[in-house]
């Protein structure tokens, strides 16, 4: 294999990591943010005097918490991908 073709891989590769790294990055401000809301909400709660008011946060809640979830799924198929191409990476390194 020549070397500007190994190049070309590697510098993609590099590429792609940084991306994915990126993305995993951002789901986890996500999920931080969410779960600073849910703290905030929590405390509301806690003073909270209508029962719509109550009924409301625990919806948002709710809602936050399954956007944790999708963050967390989404997280760890970007760490699997990540180690997917740090591999591919190691190997054409290794040329």
């Amino acid at each position: 294999m020549s070397i500007n073709f190994t190049k070309a891989i590697v510098s993609q590769l590099q590429r792609e990591i940084a991306e994915l790294e990126s993305k995993s990055m951002d789901e986890k401000n996500k999920k931080d943010k969410a779960l600073s809301k849910i703290n905030q909400l929590q405390r509301d709660m806690k003073i909270s005097q209508s029962h719509n008011d109550l009924s409301s946060k625990m919806t948002r809640v709710n809602k936050l918490e399954e956007e944790i979830k999708n963050s967390n799924r989404l997280q760890a198929d970007l760490s699997k991908q990540l180690v997917t191409k740090k591999a591919l990476l190691e190997k054409n390194l290794s040329k």
